[in-house]
């Protein structure tokens, strides 16, 4: 840390900040370009007062069968496959950025229920690795990796309401410690930071939007109750068992996904669009509630929970965590949003039951349904604290509590390699 080679990696970092947070700010502008154009200005252009409820059949369907085909064909298979779990390793070469690009813009911009957060990581530290062997090539592994993680920082900089709970998403999903985490984190910091600026800088700019996930106007929020203790308890548990049937149905579809792409893919974007449509003609409410990653329905949905009757809200989970399920087995892109926005659902359908406030059911919702998917316990508290901004503080003892849970009963229902687990029992025996 103190060679001139690590200054030099420092300044490297501060220079690559600013254009991969531009590049990032530009891919989340063109998701929201073109969801607004295919699901509002498409439909109106065509002679229709507003979209037909039929819309998202065959938006989806398309989008099936084009992720199938950038799977298939360009270098990369579009990136990891979410139902394996967020992952935040494996900068993918520079040759395969335009699969992952094009397999998440697919799957973000027609309405599967993913996030974007997994193609950024992604696109950032590949970016990072082009400009790092532009600027040197023969640079060492160790110092690419510290640049690529640099490009990872900035790229996610602000979409999570703070450069530092993205930080903190990305050091606690690599396993990051010791002497590499402190060699990376002052790089990713200063890129996450400079990132920071620059979508602050591009949003006075353009008036486009920060794309930060932030949710205004709450009620305010003392302080815990007895009665909520114990029902973080059964939060913790109930979206252990919620997180690990979404993704245990998704990784059992899969393998017959993967073999049959071409047919199976569009088809699991017809289902998707008849859940989003099947909730809208029972309940009345939008079909992107189902739709999409819950990024900017997630806000609307808590500040307006009382015009979402209990059934409408147990309908909603029911139909966005199918959606979800099905989303992770053939499309690309990240799990964290629609765990948050399923786990709110829950919280605002909780709410309605003694004892339980409409913030603490929502902050434990969130937290712990988001450590069950992602199996990140501290990134699953701040995300659930932070986000709630002035009554974060205060439901945080709630949040931990039903985090915890979530995440050991998930331990314990998740199977364990086979190879772990004979080398367990063989420690285990005298």
């Amino acid at each position: 840390m103190r060679s001139r080679s690590y200054v030099g990696l420092l300044l490297v970092a501060a220079l690559l900040g600013a254009p991969i947070s531009a590049a990032a700010y530009g891919f989340l502008a063109l998701v929201g370009y073109l969801q607004r154009e295919l699901f509002v200005h498409l439909p109106a252009e065509l002679g229709f007062a507003a979209a037909p409820a039929w819309w998202p059949l065959p938006l989806l369907a398309v989008a099936g069968l084009l992720v199938a085909w950038v799977i298939r064909y360009l270098p990369g298979t579009g990136g990891h496959s979410p139902a394996d779990g967020f992952k935040a390793g494996g900068t993918p070469a520079p040759i395969e950025l335009p699969g992952v690009v094009a397999a998440a813009l697919l799957t973000l911009c027609l309405g599967a229920v993913l996030g974007p957060e997994a193609p950024l990581i992604a696109l950032g530290g590949g970016l990072a690795v082009l400009a790092g062997r532009l600027l040197r090539r023969d640079m060492p592994a160790p110092a690419m990796a510290v640049v690529a993680a640099a490009g990872s920082f900035a790229s996610v900089s602000t979409l999570l309401g703070s450069p530092i709970l993205g930080a903190f998403l990305l050091m606690e999903a690599s396993g990051l410690g010791g002497a590499m985490l402190s060699l990376t984190l002052l790089p990713g910091l200063l890129a996450a930071g400079i990132g920071a600026l620059v979508f602050v800088g591009l949003n006075s700019w353009t008036g486009l939007g920060t794309f930060s996930l932030s949710i205004p106007n709450l009620p305010p929020y003392t302080h815990p109750s007895l009665a909520e203790f114990g029902w973080a308890l059964a939060i913790g548990l109930a979206a252990a068992l919620v997180g690990t049937a979404v993704r245990r149905f998704a990784l059992l579809i899969r393998p017959h996904v993967e073999k049959r792409s071409f047919v199976l893919t569009p088809l699991l974007g017809i289902v998707i669009a008849g859940l989003a449509i099947g909730y809208a003609q029972t309940t009345g409410k939008s079909s992107s509630d189902v739709l999409f990653s819950g990024q900017t329905a997630l806000g609307p949905l808590i500040t307006n929970a009382s015009g979402y009757s209990v059934g409408a809200i147990v309908l909603l989970l029911v139909c966005k965590g199918l959606a979800y399920s099905l989303s992770l087995s053939g499309f690309r892109g990240g799990p964290v949003f629609p765990s948050l926005f399923l786990g709110a659902a829950g919280g605002v359908a909780l709410s309605h039951l003694p004892g339980m406030s409409l913030v603490g059911g929502v902050a434990m919702g969130m937290g712990a349904l988001c450590a069950s998917m992602l199996m990140l316990p501290l990134t699953s508290v701040m995300l659930a604290t932070l986000l709630l901004l002035s009554d974060g503080a205060a439901v945080m003892p709630l949040v931990i509590v039903a985090t915890v849970v979530a995440y050991v009963v998930t331990s314990r229902l998740t199977p364990r390699p086979a190879a772990t687990a004979g080398a367990t029992q063989r420690d285990d025996e005298p």
